[in-house]
């Protein structure tokens, strides 16, 4: 059985001004998937510039936050009695300093933000998705990390000899560190996946519907473990969470572009990307 460190969410505090843990995972996150983006843009496939890079970063950082606080309201901001709180507190989505994060909503930003991108370099869609995708998983583990250190999104009890005690938990009972099984299959092993994949030509929307099935299907299993959001607990069969309900639109969407990019590119010649 294993303690959780209990560290102190504030990294810093500057007088009024405290800064946490959570955010600086974001700035590392932003900051590697940079560098990595510059590797990546010299792939003889590639060949993006560094201000395009730049732009597109302006862009990504854009819809993420505004993306993952507007999904954290529609999708999580609930009161234990299934009110929509943002009826009653219409400046909630304001206060972003109080927490409230999503994935999914950040996914959906971060789409718009790839439409208004390749729109203005006269890109195609998936050209600037593909890109991208390959770079996502860098921030999802800095973000698992982040929730780690928060002592937050902690597992079901288990047996397991890794089970954690977390003091943020309800009760001392050993718990899975859900977030890391997060920051481990959807971080490194996406990462990874995707990464060696994109270092060849692919048909596009190959690796936007690979990074979508794999997160997808990455976070459906991994719910069965971690414990859901108290406001809304099981929302449908007596197992089914928001985040598994939220999955199921990405993996039908990965099976698509899976299906469009392999039709659409079978006339296509080999090592080419169509």
């Amino acid at each position: 059985m294993l303690h959780h460190p209990n560290i102190d969410p504030i990294a810093l505090k500057l007088g009024p001004l405290a800064i946490h843990w959570y955010g600086l995972m974001y700035l590392l996150g932003f900051w590697a998937a940079w560098g990595m983006a510059l590797k990546r843009a010299k792939m003889p496939h590639v060949q993006w510039s560094k201000d395009r890079i730049s732009d597109l970063l302006f862009y990504v950082v854009l819809g993420v936050i505004l993306g993952g606080r507007i999904g954290y309201v529609l999708f999580y901001a609930y009161d234990p009695q299934g009110h929509w709180l943002p009826a009653s507190d219409s400046l909630m989505i304001f206060r972003v300093w109080q927490g409230g994060m999503s994935f999914h909503g950040g996914l959906i930003g971060v789409l718009v933000a790839f439409g208004a991108f390749a729109y203005m370099q006269k890109l195609k869609y998936f050209e600037v998705a593909d890109f991208t995708a390959v770079l996502v998983p860098i921030g999802l583990f800095t973000g698992r990390i982040g929730n780690f250190i928060n002592g937050e999104l902690w597992g079901k009890p288990t047996d397991l000899p890794w089970g954690m005690v977390f003091q943020t938990a309800p009760d001392a009972l050993p718990r899975h560190p859900s977030m890391l099984y997060e920051a481990f299959l959807e971080g490194i092993v996406l990462f990874t996946v995707l990464w060696l994949v994109g270092r060849r030509p692919t048909p596009r929307g190959l690796i936007s519907a690979l990074f979508l099935l794999l997160y997808g299907a990455f976070r459906f299993l991994i719910e069965f473990v971690r414990v859901p959001d108290a406001q809304l607990g099981y929302l449908h069969f007596g197992w089914l969470t928001r985040g598994q309900e939220l999955c199921i639109p990405m993996l039908l969407g990965g099976l698509a572009i899976l299906a469009w990019s392999l039709i659409r590119n079978r006339q296509a010649p080999t090592g080419t990307s169509a």
